[in-house]
């Protein structure tokens, strides 16, 4: 008998199996866990886990740092124990025969899983849509295949998956609840301990090592280009962990960048606060940066294979791949991509968006309207769009 039909008049824990695989995902999963507990269910989660889900109470059975990968390319050398661990998490998902999975962005490792999951009669939960609408539409029926509901964080997604007969919410993003529609710059600035006066350039490499890796080099040949044309400039770098830390440093030993960069860990969110135009790597710093409501550009660097891979695959069909220009519909901030990614391209960009130019001249009223489309109470939306899937649950 299926799990679901198992579950009416819900009156014991509600179990839910979660799967994260990234630091981003972890935030998400833990803020999900905490709007679940203030619901009248007692909850036991169990899955794989960051500090946040932990720390939210789900029993880890696995860390996000078994899985922590990017790109195709990469990911190959771990392909067969990654496929191992997969394999294993979902036949002990379906062992643990939870009211609901949910498995949260990384669709590529979870998508399989939760159509295992599916098939025992376990509802499964998507948080954060796999982006088919952007460049694999093709999978929209593996999609439909494996997934009972998607939870997406981008308004026009819900939409899209709804013409393809997959039942979507869109829920708002966390991130748009956390972050003040206003942040003062000069108390950010207080608070890493960064001069009030002049103009700060923030310099954000990414996360995971290859990301940092790869963007680090060119971001501080870059600081470099523009303090010898502009001294007045002043650099903050947001240090995403201890690893990103170490191959900054090493990057930066390269360079004679004067004044040398202020280094910041762990505090990303008032480097930005702090910045007057910020560069940075493609991903969740670039949502994070718009909904402070500060300048941008934006990087992506993978390796030559990925990208050969992924435009293959179509993703070179989009006009724009940055979050903010996405969300837009339209080229608001500058972007560059592989080899565009060096100091005499990006260099200019960061000086033309000083002086308002090569960026869109509303862009204040853009980010600000984004900001009030995806502040939905997310964390609570998304709870209780799993509870609607398991009867007997309030």
């Amino acid at each position: 008998m299926p799990r679901q039909a198992e579950a009416k008049g819900l009156n014991r824990p509600l179990r839910v199996a979660m799967v994260a695989c990234e630091a981003s995902g972890d935030t998400l999963g833990g803020g999900l866990l905490e709007a679940l507990r203030c619901t009248p269910n007692e909850i036991d989660a169990f899955g794989m886990t960051g500090e946040r889900m932990r720390a939210a109470g789900c029993a880890s059975w696995h860390t996000i740092d078994e899985v922590s990968v990017m790109g195709v390319a990469e990911v190959l050398p771990h392909l067969p124990r990654l496929l191992r661990l997969r394999r294993q998490l979902a036949k002990r998902i379906v062992e643990a025969q939870p009211d609901v999975f949910v498995g949260i962005d990384s669709p590529d490792f979870n998508q399989p899983i939760a159509k295992i999951v599916k098939a025992a009669g376990i509802p499964a939960i998507q948080y954060v849509s796999p982006q088919v609408w952007a460049w694999r539409q093709s999978r929209v029926a593996g999609t439909r295949e494996s997934i009972d509901k998607i939870l997406c964080v981008l308004p026009f997604e819900a939409e899209f998956f709804a013409e393809h007969g997959i039942a979507a919410d869109f829920v708002g993003h966390p991130l748009a609840d956390a972050i003040p529609f206003s942040v003062d710059r000069n108390k950010a600035r207080e608070s890493i301990g960064c001069n009030a006066d002049g103009l700060v350039i923030a310099i954000l490499p990414g996360s995971r090592g290859s990301e940092v890796s790869r963007l680090a080099p060119p971001f501080f040949e870059t600081a470099m280009w523009l303090s010898e044309r502009r001294p007045d400039l002043r650099f903050v770098v947001a240090l995403a962990n201890e690893k990103a830390e170490n191959i900054v440093k090493q990057a930066l030993h390269r360079q004679a960048i004067v004044p040398q960069p202020m280094l910041i860990k762990g505090r990303a969110r008032d480097v930005i606060a702090a910045a007057d135009v910020v560069l940075t790597a493609s991903g969740t710093a670039t949502l994070e940066t718009l909904l402070l409501n500060r300048r941008m550009v934006v990087a992506h660097r993978m390796s030559p294979l990925t990208y050969w891979i992924v435009r293959r695959l179509g993703v070179s069909n989009l006009p724009n791949f940055s979050l903010p220009n996405l969300l837009a519909g339209r080229r608001v901030v500058p972007e560059f991509v592989q080899r565009q990614v060096r100091a005499d391209l990006l260099g200019p960009a960061i000086l033309d968006v000083l002086e308002g130019r090569r960026i869109d001249p509303q862009w204040r009223e853009i980010f600000t309207e984004i900001h009030q489309n995806l502040h939905r109470d997310a964390n609570h939306a998304a709870a209780n769009s799993v509870l609607a899937l398991v009867p007997g649950a309030t």
